[in-house]
């Protein structure tokens, strides 16, 4: 299956998006460094049972235009184009950057949201101590990218801690994710982390008792961090499912691919 991109533009940003499928609509929101690309797999699976769509978050893939948007410009934009598509209510299910980019616009737009699916997020920082040494490393970050260039900054990434259990994929998979971080532009990646960074983004610790929708979390069990964070979240959310799968680190999509989709699809035919 090849993706068939749509496109929106939306104040001066085009954001490039794909539609598939019919019935509950589902929106897919990748993570840092990814596009519609990797919810692939899925799309096949589940477009006979909802209508799935993806979009390319501002800074990665087709969509372009302007990239520096802080995280309630990027959730405003994704409002409009929820109605641009006749869409009033969705499940939405995002991956790390995603996941905190799903939150975010669950909290600023809560009548859309039917059910919400986080994988591997987190609510923000907790104190401004941490957003601003965040921040610091982020900026240093986008430099880094801007300055060495895609492939080496690929090739930084792929070797950070986070992404440790991605070593045991098979050979193909792993080709496939580095073909998807290579083809980002630097301007757009650097964007991204100064404008929708974990340390700009507002916290959401102390309003998640807020939510009212059902919610999914996602965890890959040898993420120790995330288990961490998400087993404080599952702690503060009224309406929470908490899945820690075996055998995954934090692309839990990527990892456990079967595990995955089975846990999305139950939780949504619960909900709904």
């Amino acid at each position: 299956m090849t993706l068939a991109y749509n496109y929106v533009l939306i104040d001066d940003t085009t954001y490039a998006y794909t539609i598939n499928g019919s019935g509950e609509p589902l929106v897919l929101l990748h993570g840092f460094t990814g596009t519609s690309q990797t919810w692939l797999p899925f799309i096949e699976k589940w477009k006979e049972h909802y209508q799935v769509i993806t979009i390319d978050l501002p800074g990665h893939g087709n969509t372009t235009g302007e990239a520096n948007l802080k995280m309630k410009q990027v959730s405003h934009h994704m409002k409009q184009l929820l109605d641009h598509l006749s869409i009033e209510k969705c499940h939405l299910l995002g991956y790390s950057m995603g996941g905190r980019t799903a939150l975010s616009f669950a909290m600023w737009y809560p009548l859309y949201i039917e059910s919400l699916l986080l994988e591997s997020a987190s609510p923000g920082l907790q104190t401004e101590k941490e957003r601003s040494d965040r921040v610091i490393n982020d900026t240093q970050l986008a430099e880094r990218i801007k300055n060495d260039g895609i492939t080496k900054f690929v090739d930084f990434w792929e070797s950070i801690p986070l992404f440790n259990t991605q070593k045991k994929l098979p050979k193909h998979k792993r080709a496939q994710i580095r073909a998807e971080r290579l083809n980002q532009s630097e301007a757009g990646l650097a964007a991204s982390l100064v404008s929708i960074g974990t340390g700009v983004q507002p916290s959401w610790w102390e309003t998640l008792h807020e939510l009212q929708q059902h919610v999914c979390l996602i965890v890959g069990k040898e993420d120790e961090k995330f288990v961490q964070l998400n087993t404080e979240m599952d702690k503060r959310i009224e309406h929470c499912t908490f899945h820690i799968v075996p055998e995954a680190g934090h692309a839990v999509h990527i990892e456990q691919p079967e595990a995955f989709a089975k846990i999305v699809q139950q939780f949504i035919d619960k909900t709904y």
